[in-house]
């Protein structure tokens, strides 16, 4: 994660059902939604004013960093959070063993 956004914080915002951050008024976030106790993580989207900058991949790395730490087990049907896991392999562990694409990361 760049060091731009290492201070910034995530917000885990249950009314709009998705993990944020802000960047000088400006928000990256991850759509989610609740499978029991694990967590499906759907869409990844910044706004123009980010894109391109390194805020996708540090919503997802502190949404992995919050999963991990309040063991949640995570579900990723996002295309770029399942791209963002294959290639820091070390994320895997937090994937549930259920997640249909589980043996392709």
């Amino acid at each position: 994660m760049k060091t731009t956004y290492s201070n910034i914080p995530l917000v885990k915002n249950d009314a709009k059902k998705r993990f944020e951050i802000v960047v000088n008024g400006f928000f990256a976030f991850i759509d989610y939604k609740t499978i029991g106790n694990d967590i499906a993580l759907i869409h990844t989207e910044t706004d123009p004013e980010l894109q391109g900058k390194g805020a996708a991949s540090a919503v997802v790395e502190k949404t992995l960093q919050y999963l991990d730490k309040h063991n949640i087990s995570l579900h990723p049907f996002c295309p770029y959070v399942f791209a963002f896991i294959k290639k820091h392999p070390e994320w895997k562990r937090i994937v549930s063993p259920k997640f249909n694409g589980y043996n392709n990361l």
